[in-house]
């Protein structure tokens, strides 16, 4: 899915003081540092090397989105509608475009295809209040197409979860495969004892409305958690995205290309084991634990509002990637609380290229490695700072 890393290069810089509330801009050295990060092996696509100071996107996104993907009208001419009824599993086995619609209890649409299968759901006005099943569950398939109809759908799971075999089912769409949300309408989702879309491979976003209530991660995903569009509003008690892969530390990616995001959470707003990379959108963080965290932070463009109780944003020590924070472009608003919280904590590089930067903290930026700001505004505490 992503690049094999070897060595990154980038350029260092001469520091002189420590980059905190109160703190020095530096002198540019011209020497180059390599830094290593170690990987498992597995051969990926997606992640590649920034030269200089990052300013090249360290996601290649150039081939994530397919036509499909992107598709947000629904064709009904190929579509069957599917019969469903309460307290009964429906199972999907072959390839297809299949209508949702109506109004169920303890119902769960199950996809059990082929590893090659495409299979596309229109959801148009479904509601679907289960006690201990997901709404809809895919065990196998290439990959699951999720397309809203211009309607507003709900599914919800009210009470724990039950396993199937070894699988623990923790969410209201649960998917072993590739799942893909994109269309017109809404979907609010609500999981009172579990979480609200889990993908074991990746999870697209490409369109719609998403209103999700979750008791543990509101949008998961093993492999990457990749947003093209839509509008996505998540309150959970833990995690509002997280993407983890232990096999492959490379993988645990999130991208962001545009959308609106609205985040209340009790812990992470925005967690990527190896990297989170932010091209724009409307991102606010209404409160969470910490803000965005990854091994490396990359946010080109976008507004962002981050309101954390610990670090705004975080590279933290989640991989054998090199750890960094980059700042290329984008209007970045954080505030964090009083305590032992930074707005910018990186453990390792934090490079500042551009954008408009506005910070409320007892500490702005915290660095243990190289740190330069070569381009774009920063204001500390209601004070612009000026680069020496």
């Amino acid at each position: 899915m992503i690049n094999i890393m070897k060595t990154i290069k980038f350029q260092s810089s001469l520091i002189a003081g420590i980059f905190v509330l109160t703190f020095n801009i530096f002198a540019i050295a011209g020497t180059e540092t390599e830094v290593l990060a170690e990987t498992s092996g597995v051969a990926t696509s997606f992640i590649k090397v920034p030269s200089g100071y990052g300013t090249d996107h360290i996601l290649d996104t150039t081939r994530i989105f397919t036509d499909r993907d992107l598709k947000q009208k629904v064709d009904f001419s190929k579509a069957v509608k599917l019969e469903l009824k309460s307290r009964t599993q429906v199972v999907v086995q072959k390839e297809g475009i299949y209508i949702l619609s109506g109004v169920f209890t303890d119902t769960s649409v199950i996809v059990e295809a082929d590893d090659d299968a495409k299979i596309q759901f229109i959801l148009d006005n479904l509601k679907v209040s289960n006690k201990s099943m997901p709404a809809i569950y895919v065990k196998s398939a290439d990959k699951v197409y999720i397309t809203t109809t211009d309607s507003k759908n709900s599914l919800q799971v009210t009470e724990n979860y039950a396993k199937d075999g070894d699988t623990n089912l923790d969410a209201v769409i649960f998917s072993r495969s590739d799942l893909i949300l994109n269309g017109t309408g809404t979907i609010e989702i609500v999981s009172a004892t579990g979480g609200g879309i889990s993908s074991k491979d990746d999870l697209k976003i490409t369109g719609g409305t998403l209103m999700i209530t979750a008791s543990t991660n509101g949008l998961s995903a093993n492999d990457s958690i990749i947003v093209f569009d839509g509008n996505i509003d998540v309150k959970s008690t833990r995690d509002a995205l997280h993407s983890e892969n232990k096999d492959d530390p490379l993988s645990g990616y999130i991208y962001i290309r545009n959308g609106v995001l609205n985040i209340t959470t009790g812990d992470d707003a925005i967690r990527g084991n190896s990297v989170v990379q932010i091209d724009g959108g409307k991102i606010k963080i209404a409160t969470c634990r910490e803000g965005i965290e990854a091994t490396f932070v990359q946010i080109n463009g976008g507004t962002l509002v981050i309101y954390a109780l610990d670090d705004g944003i975080n590279a933290a020590y989640k991989t054998q990637m090199t750890r960094a924070i980059i700042v290329n472009g984008g209007n970045i608003d954080v505030s964090v609380a009083s305590g032992d919280t930074d707005a910018f904590d990186s453990n390792g590089y934090l490079y500042i290229n551009g954008g408009t930067i506005n910070v409320q903290a007892w500490s702005a930026f915290d660095s243990s490695g190289q740190t330069s700001w070569l381009g774009g505004d920063i204001t500390v505490n209601g004070k612009a700072m000026t680069r020496n």
